[in-house]
Parts: C-alpha cells; sequence; structure tokens
C-alpha cells in the first residue's frame, strides 16, 4: 500500500487478525522516508490472503464510519443544546 503509514497499517492488521481464517498477519514499513506497508497475511485452509484483506478494509471502513455517524450525531446534539435559551 502506499502513502500510509502505522495508523492504517495497525488498525487493519487488528482488523485482519480478527478473522478466523487468518493464522498470522503482519506488515512492514519499507523505509521510514516511504509512506509504503507491506503486508504479510497467512490463513489457514487454502483460502486466498486477498479475501481476509478485502474483509479487514470493509470491517475497518465499517467502524470508521460508526465512529463518524456517532461523532456527528453527538456534535448535532451539542449545538442544539447550545442554541436553546437558559432559564
Amino acid at each position: 500500500m502506499h502513502d500510509e503509514d502505522h495508523t492504517l497499517g495497525n488498525s487493519l492488521r487488528y482488523m485482519i487478525m480478527k478473522n478466523p481464517e487468518v493464522e498470522f498477519c503482519g506488515y512492514t514499513i519499507t523505509h521510514p522516508s516511504e509512506s509504503k506497508i507491506n503486508f504479510r497475511i497467512q490463513t489457514r485452509g487454502g483460502v486466498p490472503a486477498v479475501e481476509p484483506l478485502r474483509s479487514g478494509l470493509n470491517d475497518l471502513h465499517d467502524v470508521c464510519q460508526h465512529v463518524l455517524n456517532t461523532f456527528q450525531a453527538r456534535v448535532a446534539e451539542f449545538k442544539e443544546g447550545q442554541e436553546q435559551p437558559m432559564e
């Protein structure tokens, strides 16, 4: 993966490791001055590594979307509370 660092690498590794078909998942940053990540995914039962990678990306996207939606809802609630006159 290009133009990424530990922020995505560690989060994605965690999501991939939650898959019961994954035996090992790790990543390396090629060099501190480069923004490239290499993943190594080892699966059980001959499952292609791209399947848990895709699943992990989708799961991570869902988690991020939930966090964003929750944050936006709480900000809206806060702003509504600020607009009401205090008694």
